[in-house]
């Protein structure tokens, strides 16, 4: 099947409805997804030992059953070269993927994420650019070199922060379309998972299992007891119950290992404490704290990670007791805690997790275990990182209903500017103070006396 063509100047220019090239692209998602599973279904059945004693017994059948499966298979008029699965059909699969032939649900899932970028563009002006464009369209048709140039000539133009930025709404899409296009097979997992609106297990370029991020992020978890420095000390003492206050206080923690566990008398008459968690540094790869991009990584694919075993250990370590109520607050790679530790059942057995707030978090594909855990998402739609959880502005797959999504752009543009706490701070104390009260009026049960605050230093041993 031939490889889809930008559409022309003059058909953009009839500007369809976003929502609607949406829905279309999840109907051409569904119809990729059942053809590949066709395809890997008649593969089975062919590549099956039953097939093969069959042919002993009857090999006249054989024979007619064989052509018909391989017609059905290799027909580019129908499936295309639709063979997956199995040891005999991956071979099959990547020696198609190497002569560059391209099976139906293939040119389907294009066509798809095509649609999907058409509407973040609709959305996102920057992102319709004579330069984004080409450089979309380069990648859509399989064009690398030309893609390529096109991401040069934009980089030269805007520099590389606001490159970034500017096919932010869509990465997850490009890397897709990357896996899915390239002649290496190995890579083509993390573009039907995409698809599909699920997480990735395995990188966009080469494949490699994630299981891998595994072994390179142990340790038990260990929580130690810290006196706050001077600045720490000043931010807290303006502290309340307020979700920039929180933003404030978490900026000031920084991210080397730092966390915060406080404790409120409550204007009710309960304490509760509230757990703040800041995010990954990014100096290094790997640290001696689960603050790294390396759990960063662990954290997005799995729930068990150093971080919420080093959480574990600081309630444990204060004496927080069983059925106490808790909030917590994170951003960036503590906001993905934050949701692990609401899908640990032990957990969530333990203690009342009340309240799951994330700033700048990509948490979209978890769910907490305990379905009373009130869950808000604050997301400047400029930021690239809460999109890596593969739902991005382009993605057609949504949040439950439960949960509470409040989604911006603002003036902080250009990432990493706008992923940093203060950035968000920022945005909720000036343009968006109506979702500033929202968020307060959702966390008014924490309302009262700062009764202690206590950092933690987070070790992953």
């Amino acid at each position: 099947m031939a490889a889809p063509t930008a559409p022309p100047a003059q058909a953009r220019t009839e500007q369809t409805d976003p929502e609607l090239l949406i829905a279309a692209s999840v109907l051409l998602a569904d119809a990729a997804l059942a053809t590949r599973r066709t395809g890997a279904e008649l593969t089975a059945a062919w590549a099956s030992w039953r097939t093969g004693l069959q042919a002993l017994r009857r090999p006249g059948w054989a024979a007619g059953t064989a052509l018909a499966a391989v017609r059905a298979l290799s027909n580019p008029a129908g499936l295309g070269i639709a063979v997956n699965g199995g040891l005999v059909g991956e071979t099959v699969r990547s020696m198609g993927a190497m002569a560059r032939r391209r099976p139906a649900c293939v040119a389907m899932a294009v066509d798809a994420f095509a649609l999907r970028i058409e509407a973040a563009a609709r959305a996102h002006p920057n992102l319709a650019g004579p330069l984004a464009r080409r450089l979309t369209d380069a990648v859509v048709a399989g064009r690398r070199i030309e893609a390529v140039r096109a991401a040069r000539e934009l980089t030269d133009l805007h520099g590389v922060t606001r490159t970034l930025t500017t096919v932010s709404p869509v990465i997850m899409e490009l890397l897709a379309l990357n896996g899915l296009l390239d002649e290496n097979p190995t890579n083509d997992s993390f573009a039907w998972v995409t698809l599909a609106g699920g997480v990735p297990t395995t990188d966009p370029i080469f494949g490699l299992p994630a299981g891998l991020v595994r072994h390179l992020n142990p340790g038990r978890g260990r929580a130690e007891r810290v006196d706050p420095d001077p600045l720490l000390t000043k931010v807290l003492t303006r502290s309340a119950n307020d979700i920039v206050r929180y933003i404030d206080d978490i900026s000031a923690l920084g991210n080397h290992g730092l966390a915060l566990l406080r404790r409120v008398a409550c204007a009710d008459g309960t304490e509760r404490h509230v757990v703040l968690l800041p995010g990954t540094s990014f100096g290094r790869v790997r640290n001696s704290t689960p603050q790294d991009l390396v759990g960063a990584f662990d954290g997005m694919l799995r729930t068990d990670t150093t971080y919420t075993r080093s959480v574990k250990q600081m309630l444990l370590r204060a004496g927080v007791p069983d059925g106490a109520e808790l909030m917590v607050v994170g951003h960036s790679l503590g906001g993905i805690t934050a949701v692990n530790l609401a899908c640990d059942l032990d957990f969530v057995s333990r203690y009342r997790l009340t309240h799951v707030v994330t700033v700048g978090s990509p948490i979209d594909n978890k769910r907490p275990a305990d379905p009373t855990t009130r869950v808000v998402s604050l997301v400047n739609e400029h930021d690239v990182i809460p999109g890596l959880d593969g739902r991005g502005p382009a993605s057609a797959n949504d949040v439950p209903d439960s949960w509470i999504e409040l989604a911006w752009t603002d003036e902080t543009y250009d990432y990493p500017l706008s992923h940093a706490p203060q950035a968000y701070a920022d945005t909720l104390s000036d343009s968006q103070q109506a979702l500033r009260a929202r968020v307060n009026e959702l966390i008014t049960a924490y309302d009262g006396e700062i009764a202690a605050n206590q950092p933690y230093l987070l070790r992953d041993k």
